[in-house]
Parts: C-alpha cells; structure tokens; sequence
C-alpha cells in the first residue's frame, strides 16, 4: 500500500448542494476534480479519507453559537455529498472543529496505516483546510494540497491561503500533477 493518503474535508450536502445551509457554487464546481483526484489516489494504492463535518443535533457546540447552524446529525445536511464514492475501504471521520485531526482519530488512523503524505482537499480553503493543513504540518506530514480540488467564497482569500500554505506549511500542486510518478516520489 501506498504511504499516502487523501483527505476530503466536508464535502458534504450543506456545503456543496444548492439546498445547503452554507453552500458555495465553488464548493460545487470543485468536485469533479476531487472525483478525478480520488480516482487517481485509488489507482495508485492511496488511503481514502472523507472527513464529515458533522455536530450532534439538539446539544451545545460553541462553533454554532457564532455561525448559521449546518451539518446537524440526521438532517441530511452532514451526508457526503452523493457524487462522491465511498468504498468500503475508505473511512469516514466525523469532525465538529474546523481541522480535521483536533477531537477526531485521523492521526491514528493515518499511523495505523503507516501514511506519511497526505493530500488534502475540499472546502474552505481559509477555515477547514487550513487549520488540517496546520495541524497536518505540525504532526511531521508531508503536506500537499490540490489547487483545483479547494474552494472558498472569495477567489482572493483563496489564493492568499494557497500561497501561505506552499510558503510555510506543504505544498501546492496542480491536478495534473497528481499522476503515477507522484505516488513514486514517497
């Protein structure tokens, strides 16, 4: 197996469908590549993770009290968005705070299965993947972020995450760059 794994932050139905309660078109128009990005990832032997940002319905989250409420558990809003395959070998993580790995086990699971990269994916590039991105750089990851697989609502505020992250945190890479010489390199 692969040592690398990707991570799929909250795509899921409130983020991504135009029902949603916090949709984005950008978050919409990014999940072809982040289908064709899992594709390759699976093709060349790479964990799968989908992260499900997801707070338990009618208890406290100190996150909803300064945010529009979304992604309460059973309303439908925290489900993978449905153009997204899950495969039984993939896991799926829920997560209340915007980095993936803080009160979750995506560490341990990544070091279970002996990752040492990781590529990460999805919405918001100046929230959720960010503060991943942080988190993945502090536990010694080798960090990489597909361009064209993250979104935000504003394109500048994209960007300027973007630069910081191949600056100071892992690095930022095309899609196409995403190919089987990639997978190689570990």
């Amino acid at each position: 197996m692969s040592k690398t794994a990707i991570i799929v932050v909250d795509m899921v139905y409130d983020f991504t469908n135009e029902n949603g309660l916090v949709y984005y078109p950008q978050n919409r128009e990014i999940l072809p590549n982040i289908n064709k990005a899992v594709e390759i990832c699976r093709e060349n032997g790479a964990l799968v993770i989908f992260m499900q940002h997801c707070y338990r319905k009618d208890k406290p989250d100190k996150n909803l009290l300064n945010m529009r409420p979304n992604c309460i558990e059973g309303s439908g809003g925290e489900e993978i968005d449905e153009s997204l395959t899950v495969l039984p070998q993939d896991y799926v993580i829920k997560k209340r705070r915007y980095s993936a790995f803080f009160g979750t086990d995506l560490d341990l699971v990544l070091r279970e299965n002996d990752i040492r990269r990781v590529i990460i994916v999805g919405t918001k590039t100046n929230c959720c993947i960010r503060a991943t991105v942080t988190d993945a750089y502090y536990l010694d990851y080798d960090v990489y972020v597909i361009r064209e697989c993250v979104a935000t609502n504003d394109e500048i505020v994209n960007n300027v995450h973007l630069t910081d992250i191949d600056k100071y945190l892992g690095h930022v890479i095309k899609l196409e760059e995403l190919g089987s010489d990639f997978f190689e390199k570990v």
